[in-house]
């Protein structure tokens, strides 16, 4: 008996809840606003525990292609309605170093919040370029008001519980403003299976890593930069074939008297190729 009356409670206080609930989304008076919405974090994480920043980040490395779009998720506050509702937003200078029709297609300042829905999306077309590989740029996009929504928080805090992040959580920002950062930087892989002896010569399977090499390797093997991260995707089988392969390739090169060089002029170095290679020291043609 008391068993079943604890039931009868629980469900009693469940259906109370559930009706409050409905009743102060009935009754929201809060401002019909727009913000920023983007949340990253933690490979292990989604948005059900990735905190909300304020920047996205773009690296071209590891992507393919030499344009991507990504889209910058806005959240409206207040109702949805039963209609479009256009919102604004436009590039801000202040924090935008890239240059339009550049490094970045131009977006369109009015967008729209289609009916019934509580988000939508600012589309924004990125351009690589050589530049991106020694000095990154960022684009920061600014919602503006209009009749139909105010800016809702300006003045943001970090949300608790929301965690899952390895670069940490930003506590306080506006949240009408967001930066996308851009650069195409290639630094040598988790997996990088060659070596620099003292003289700065070059040993190992694939000697001193450089950009050059490695877009060589992924050219020639239908690899991505990505692929070097683990040795789940780089297996040492798999290397060892990049490294024979990869020397045969540069001793054809050469005996077809069209040498691979690296950005110093001296021969590209890997696997079992019959020269030595020393980091800045030119390679010179023989008679």
């Amino acid at each position: 008996m008391f068993r079943n009356n604890k039931i009868v409670l629980l469900l009693s206080l469940f259906l109370l809840s559930m009706t409050a609930c409905k009743k102060d989304m009935m009754q929201y008076e809060g401002v019909e606003g727009v913000y920023f919405a983007v949340q990253h974090g933690a490979s292990w994480g989604n948005e059900r525990s990735w905190p909300y920043q304020p920047f996205t980040n773009v690296e071209f490395v590891k992507l393919t292609g030499n344009e991507v779009t990504i889209n910058i998720k806005v959240m409206i506050t207040g109702p949805a309605k039963d209609y479009d509702r256009p919102f604004l937003v436009e590039i801000d200078p202040d924090s935008t170093t890239a240059q339009a029709g550049v490094h970045f297609e131009t977006i369109s300042k009015e967008l729209v919040v289609p009916a019934g829905k509580m988000e939508a999306y600012v589309p924004v077309t990125l351009k690589r370029t050589n530049d991106l590989q020694t000095s990154a740029k960022s684009i920061g996009l600014k919602l503006l008001p209009n009749e139909h929504f105010k800016l809702s928080f300006p003045e943001w805090d970090a949300v608790p519980g929301y965690t899952a992040s390895s670069t940490g959580i930003v506590q306080k920002f506006d949240a009408s403003l967001h930066k996308i950062n851009v650069n195409d930087f290639m630094v040598q892989p988790a997996v990088w299976i060659g070596s620099i002896q003292p003289g700065n010569m070059e040993s190992g399977l694939w000697g001193a890593f450089s950009r050059k090499k490695i877009e060589l390797m992924c050219r020639l093997f239908n690899l991505t930069y990505a692929d070097f991260g683990s040795t789940t995707t780089m297996p040492t089988v798999l290397a060892l074939l990049i490294a024979v392969e990869g020397g045969n390739y540069l001793i054809e090169r050469y005996n077809a008297k069209d040498p691979v060089l690296e950005d110093d002029g001296r021969l590209m170095f890997m696997g079992a190729v019959p020269w030595t290679s020393y980091i800045g020291v030119p390679w010179v043609p023989g008679p």
